[in-house]
């Protein structure tokens, strides 16, 4: 019991303490002897000290607007450089050569190649026989044919059995050609073309049935 009265003592000392110590650390509000500002009173703003200047010393100086910047005209000197190195002045790269001229191949005329006349084949002379008769027309009556030819301003009329400048035998007459045999054998078919010449080829034909 006394135990229990002694902790509840020492409890109540310790809170009395920590209220005190309390108290004397809360900040006090201090008093002064007179107040500078009254209930209900208008302020009125303190003038300033650095009052504006004159209107005289506010002036804008134009002139100096005007005035170039003047150039330093004194020696300059790289201050990163070594005071004793002279500077290298750098040498101009040499020009690449010049291409070598392309010589333009030489112009050749083309040499000029005679001109050959062709070869006239020479007529035989079965070719140059017939060629002096010139055929008009022919006339047909039954089974028998006759042609008119024409050498020399003269009009001949050949049958068939006939023999023709001489040595041609008229074997054989068509409507579109004329078969003569001549004194070898050989048997030579002449197309009928109406008021030409008759012109016989270069070499013999098989015999034209009759």
């Amino acid at each position: 019991m006394n135990r229990q009265k002694a902790l509840l003592a020492l409890l109540l000392v310790l809170l009395v303490g920590a209220s005190v110590t309390s108290y004397l650390r809360m900040p006090q509000q201090k008093s002064v002897a007179t107040l500078k500002y009254t209930t209900g009173a208008i302020a009125t703003p303190k003038k300033a000290n650095n009052a504006l200047p004159a209107p005289e010393e506010i002036r804008l100086r134009l002139d100096l607007l005007g005035q170039n910047n003047a150039r330093f005209t004194g020696y300059k000197r790289n201050i990163f450089k070594p005071i004793f190195h002279e500077e290298q002045k750098a040498l101009p790269l040499p020009l690449p050569p010049p291409p070598p001229k392309r010589q333009a191949p030489p112009i050749t005329t083309p040499k000029a190649v005679p001109a050959v006349a062709p070869q006239i084949a020479e007529p035989t002379p079965v070719q140059r026989d017939m060629a002096a008769f010139t055929f008009l027309g022919f006339l047909k009556k039954g089974d028998k044919k006759t042609i008119f030819l024409s050498s020399n301003k003269e009009i001949f009329l050949a049958h068939k059995g006939d023999r023709l400048a001489g040595k041609y035998d008229v074997s054989t007459i068509t409507d579109e050609a004329l078969v003569i045999t001549s004194p070898d054998g050989a048997e030579i078919i002449i197309p009928l073309v109406e008021n030409k010449p008759l012109a016989a080829p270069g070499q013999s034909r098989g015999t034209v049935g009759r």
